[in-house]
């Protein structure tokens, strides 16, 4: 036969092959569409080879021929068991076991694609797994150390770039420390920037390990997350914020310096130290007090010490009998002959009430508060000053349980009808007490220095409560005035 005759057989083939498939089709549809409708779409697994295009058989393909180029296309994966493929009239019937459904949706797709197939109906089925299978266990733990072992280059690498990143981050922290030891910065703010400096590099070195892993979006969440963090710590830890900046504020300005004497809200002491968390003082009475920098920043400070003079105050009444000038001038004498009290500023004697029973003066002088204790030199001048006034003989009567009679009491005696007139009841001056001294200081005053000295020693045989440098022993010298200084401006 020429060529021309077996293309034309060719042609009669198939118009019989196309009119016996539309002849099947209606007949199938029914059959083929609702298996179809079941199968849920589901792409093909990593290990599942994807088919495209179409597998060409021959120039016209017989069943047979189809047949057995799917069965031994099917039986080359090994995941099919009691494999079964039947061709008629173009229509491929499947029939077998597979593990899962992805390879037996990969079937369908494979026969739908090969040359001359006008339908296919798969009938496999997939295998149900056993209770005791532990086949996806092994492959998991298979899978996890490909995943480990294939992580491990990447995991050298993060460790590398951290490394690096770690000392550059030493390196900026200790080039701006050193960079800003040249100014008049405090310490701890020093520190905070030296810090933030490194952490800064830090952070950095964590993008450059995320970015390179194909993390791309934890990258940038680590990058724009840092901001956020600082404000969810800083609402979460208010009050550990507000006193970390107030000691970062108290150590650029610091308001007092070690061993002044201050008074903070109702607690009274000498400086000891002042910590990143808090100042601690010393009581008069030898304790610790700790105060939270946030509350002594925003507290109302008396400093005591700053100045060193000092200005105390003491009353007491003398009778209307007496002069009040006489009086003043006594306590003036007492208060000019008493060593700690300054000639400048001068002190006062003035009159500051009249009551029921006493004129009432109240007595001003000032003292050096760095050389002596107000408590001791208070006490001084009192027992002096009681003690001018009863050698001056004049009276300090007690309101309470002494009354006065400046003229006298009138006395009527009626004896054998004759009338006495009594003569103006003198009124007793006080007699000066024996034993007492005009001694400037007595034992029990201990002297009139100041008990600084006394506390420190006793603070630095003791235990410091609060541990930690101390940053007002680490102030740059700039700026600051001595005592003596202090003291001259004071005087």
């Amino acid at each position: 036969m020429n060529g021309r005759a077996v293309r034309a057989v060719r042609a009669i083939r198939s118009v019989r092959y196309a009119t016996a498939v539309l002849t099947l089709g209606w007949s199938i549809a029914i059959v083929a569409q609702p298996a179809r409708a079941q199968e849920p779409p589901a792409p093909a697994p990593a290990s599942t080879p994807v088919t495209t295009g179409t597998i060409e058989v021959a120039a016209t393909a017989r069943d047979p021929e189809i047949a057995a180029r799917l069965k031994s296309v099917l039986k080359a994966t090994s995941w099919f068991e009691s494999l079964d493929v039947r061709v008629q009239d173009g229509v491929v019937f499947l029939a077998g076991i597979s593990d899962t459904p992805e390879q037996r949706v990969w079937a369908g797709d494979l026969a739908r694609r090969t040359q001359d197939v006008a339908a296919v109906v798969n009938r496999i089925e997939v295998r149900t797994p056993s209770v005791f299978d532990f086949a996806p266990a092994t492959r998991g733990l298979r899978d996890l150390g490909r995943g480990i072992v294939g992580a491990l280059p990447m995991f050298a690498f993060a460790m590398v770039v951290l490394g690096i990143a770690w000392l550059l981050s030493r390196t900026a922290r200790a080039l701006t420390r050193q960079a800003l030891e040249r100014r008049t910065l405090a310490p701890l703010l020093r520190e905070v920037i030296s810090r933030a400096a490194g952490a800064a590099v830090m952070i950095i070195g964590l993008f450059i390990v995320f970015r390179v892993s194909g993390l791309t979006a934890v990258a940038l969440s680590v990058v724009g997350g840092t901001g956020l963090l600082g404000l969810v710590l800083g609402i979460a830890f208010r009050g550990i914020t507000e006193n970390f900046l107030s000691s970062i504020f108290l150590s650029i300005q610091p308001p007092f310096r070690t061993g002044d004497l201050l008074a903070i809200n109702e607690h009274v002491g000498y400086v000891e130290r002042l910590t990143n968390r808090a100042t601690v003082l010393i009581s008069l009475d030898g304790n610790h007090i700790q105060i939270p920098n946030s509350t002594v920043y925003q507290a109302t400070i008396r400093n005591f010490t700053s100045n060193p003079n000092r200005r105390e105050d003491f009353s007491v009444g003398i009778g209307y009998d007496d002069a009040i000038d006489e009086a003043q001038a006594v306590a003036m004498r007492v208060l000019a002959e008493h060593p700690a009290v300054l000639g400048n500023p001068e002190p006062w004697v003035l009159v500051e009430s009249l009551g029921s029973a006493t004129v009432v003066l109240r007595i001003y002088f000032w003292l050096d508060g760095t050389q002596h204790s107000w408590l001791k030199v208070k006490s001084s001048v009192i027992r002096l000053v009681k003690r001018a006034f009863q050698s001056a003989g004049i009276s300090m009567p007690d309101e309470a349980r002494e009354l006065v009679f400046p003229n006298g009491v009138p006395v009527r005696m009626v004896a054998d009808e004759q009338r006495v007139v009594p003569e103006r009841a003198a009124v007793p001056r006080p007699a000066q007490p024996a034993g007492e001294t005009g001694d400037i200081t007595t034992a029990a005053e201990a002297g009139l220095r100041s008990e600084a000295g006394e506390l420190r020693e006793q603070s630095r045989r003791g235990r410091t409560p609060e541990e930690g440098s101390d940053l007002l022993a680490q102030q740059p010298s700039a700026g600051r005035a001595s005592t003596d200084e202090v003291r001259a401006r004071g005087a």
